[in-house]
């Protein structure tokens, strides 16, 4: 039941596809009701979840699809893919992402161990891929109802919005996803903060020596533990993270030479090579056909 009031609640203040604000900072509605192909794109640390329909994530070429049995935990920057193979108008999708924001991760963190360990202890660093996927508990369902509940409402919203948001972070804490979020937020992950650092830096020269050196690794373990957390190898990860913020930039309309130093390319030939290697189409060709699709929509 708590589900079909959540949906209810998503459709009632969703007017478009995409991204909807819902005035809780981190917290945002989506929609979607056409089939969209899987396309570049950047989860930032965030969760999320399908309430209606399914949703089609990539990750180094595996993909995986969801819908509300489960939501997506990724707790560090990842570029991907995404899409919704399944929606229509008849049959549309809704859910909702919400940011997971470094302090207040490691925040509540604290205060649950300090208030009597709720989660099991958390050794050593992340060795599992940067995505994971945890059971709709009643928990979270809950947790997520009455953070949404307060749409109706300005005032709950401002005075009641970062107490009900702690909830779900909570209850994510709490889940299946919890151990894994953990690792990722603690202050012992290492490669956490790596992927963090390059995601706030893809316009500057960025080295495998670098990256292992803020990590206090070797550049050989460095590669290691880093592709047994991204799957991708360092400078794999590096290239696809800048070549799909370009991507989006370019489907968004800025130009293609402008995009391609903005995620730090120096040579417009490498860029556009390298794009083509990755998705097939010139920078050019991939801005059109995006521009097409969202005028046949």
């Amino acid at each position: 039941m708590s589900k079909d009031q959540i949906k209810q609640i998503i459709a009632g203040r969703t007017e478009t596809d995409g991204l909807t604000e819902t005035g809780i900072k981190g917290v945002r509605l989506f929609r979607a009701t056409r089939s969209i192909p899987c396309v570049p794109a950047i989860y930032e640390p965030c969760i999320v979840a399908i309430v209606s329909g399914v949703k089609e994530a990539v990750l180094n070429g595996r993909r995986y699809e969801y819908d509300n049995s489960q939501y997506l935990c990724c707790p560090m920057s990842m570029p991907v893919k995404a899409g919704t193979p399944l929606a229509s108008r008849d049959h549309p999708l809704y859910g909702v992402m919400i940011t997971l924001e470094q302090r207040a991760m490691t925040e509540l963190e604290m205060e649950m161990e300090n208030a009597g360990g709720v989660l099991p202890s958390v050794k050593g660093e992340l060795r599992e891929p940067g995505i994971r996927f945890a059971r709709w508990d009643d928990g979270f369902t809950e947790a997520l109802l009455r953070l949404l509940q307060l749409g109706n409402s300005e005032t709950d919203t401002a005075v009641l919005g970062e107490a009900r948001l702690r909830e779900v972070l909570y209850a994510i804490l709490s889940g299946e996803a919890g151990t894994f979020a953990r690792q990722a937020f603690g202050a012992g992950n290492a490669i956490a903060r790596s992927i963090a650092h390059v995601s706030s830096h893809l316009d500057a020269p960025i080295s495998i020596e670098d990256m292992a050196s803020r990590a206090g690794m070797s550049r050989a373990v460095f590669h290691r533990k880093f592709k047994q957390v991204t799957t991708m190898a360092p400078i794999q990860f590096v290239k696809t993270m800048r070549l799909n913020n370009a991507a989006m930039k370019i489907a968004g309309g800025m130009p293609v030479n402008e995009a391609a130093m903005d995620v730090g390319y120096v040579s417009p030939s490498q860029f556009s090579r390298e794009f083509r290697r990755m998705y097939g189409q010139s920078p050019r060709q991939w801005g059109e056909a995006q521009k097409l699709l969202v005028k046949v929509a």
